[in-house]
């Protein structure tokens, strides 16, 4: 199968709050579509086709609004695309994007994600009954929780854990402007006494509601090179994997599903990297609850089995240490859910560019962006470098 080079030629993101109520769906796409289109120094004429993604239609209570969009977003007489994966939509988003120029089908691609909370509740919009299945009524956190305490029953690991992931990102988000929460005086202490939501999980230690939307310019190696000619550093995609299993079947394993491992395994391969930890500089990674840090670290490979905890509590996933992760304050300081997985995607890529201002990780050359959704059953991730790929 012939597979071409892609690269991240620009990145656009808006500020994310709790609520944008002086812009559109429309409005707040086109934010983040002309920065993208700005950073890449490429205008909407030279875009092929548009890849958008968001969470479910009923978070905002409009349905299939891609087609209302369309105009407004620039894809009229071009190819435009949905993508829907639930919470990891926007790193699938970012995925399919990626394959229409690795597959030679398009040059330049434009992939956009956003989400405008504020328009309804996706805390009860998940809490909808579900046939066949005992309901939650209690939204995400009330769904994750079991799979948390499960973690902490499997390895032993102590209840300070959260915290430490909790006050790392949020003043890792303190360095990022772009960044929901700004809370640089955080402290595990004052996580550890913020009140229980869902047992383990106390309030500081959930992502907030934000509106926000997140773009991102890919390219073929053509206008890649030539960007990088110009002096515009681009982010070369090494490789990229997406993996989905059923939501409940027997002997289910919730605390490290089997379609991430799989997908970690396929993107390592792909990559040519045979010891992620060593061999990956920081990594961007979906963590709407902190306990699910020192989880994906595990399910990536990055660690044995039971081990990820003790390399958050080492300090070594903070900014400066071996693995920074969420070095741009990750989902626990923004979360506009079809974007989020997207922010991992271009936040890795921004980090191998070198354009991450105050939240830059000390020469990185090799990121990971990763995105998971549903009951943890959908994986999206793509490694993006500095140089270009030799594979």
């Amino acid at each position: 199968m012939g597979r071409y080079r892609a690269a991240v030629l620009g990145t656009g993101q808006t500020k994310y709050v709790a609520k944008r109520q002086d812009v559109s769906m429309a409005g707040l796409c086109r934010e983040a579509i002309d920065k993208a289109l700005l950073d890449a120094q490429v205008s909407m004429d030279d875009i092929d086709a548009i890849v958008i993604g968001k969470a479910p239609d009923f978070f905002e209570g409009a349905m299939m609004p891609e087609l209302a969009l369309a105009q407004s977003l620039g894809a009229e007489g071009k190819r435009l695309i949905r993508v829907h994966t639930a919470g990891s939509v926007g790193g699938s988003t970012a995925n399919v994007g990626a394959s229409l120029v690795t597959s030679g089908v398009h040059q330049r691609v434009l992939a956009i994600a956003w989400e405008k909370q504020s328009e309804s509740n996706a805390m009860w919009a998940l809490s909808i009954p579900v046939p066949f299945t005992m309901p939650v009524g209690a939204g995400a956190g009330g769904f994750f929780a079991p799979h948390i305490r499960s973690y902490i029953r499997r390895t032993g690991a102590p209840d300070h854990i959260g915290a430490i992931v909790a006050a790392k990102d949020r003043q890792n988000g303190a360095l990022n402007p772009l960044a929901h929460l700004h809370q640089p005086d955080i402290t595990v202490e004052s996580v550890m006494e913020s009140k229980m939501l869902w047992d383990p999980i106390r309030y500081d230690e959930t992502c907030p509601s934000s509106d926000g939307a997140c773009a991102v310019v890919i390219a073929d190696e053509q206008t890649a090179d030539d960007a990088v000619a110009k002096g515009i550093p681009v982010a070369w995609i090494h490789a990229s994997a997406m993996r989905t299993e059923p939501l409940a079947y027997s002997h289910r394993d919730t605390v490290s599903p089997q379609a991430g491992r799989d997908a970690a395994a396929a993107l390592w391969k792909a990559g040519g990297i045979s010891n992620p930890l060593e061999e990956i500089d920081t990594a961007e990674i979906y963590v709407p609850f902190s306990w699910f840090e020192p989880m994906w670290l595990e399910n990536l490979g990055f660690v044995p089995e039971g081990e990820g905890w003790k390399l958050t509590e080492s300090g070594e996933t903070a900014i400066g240490g071996k693995l920074p992760v969420n070095a741009s304050g990750g989902v626990l300081s923004s979360n506009p859910i079809g974007a989020s997985g997207m922010i991992r995607f271009a936040e890795a890529a921004i980090q191998v560019q070198g354009k991450a201002g105050d939240h830059q990780v000390k020469d990185a050359r090799k990121a990971l962006g990763h995105a998971y959704g549903g009951g943890s059953q959908y994986f999206s991730m793509w490694l993006v470098g500095a140089d270009k790929p030799t594979h």
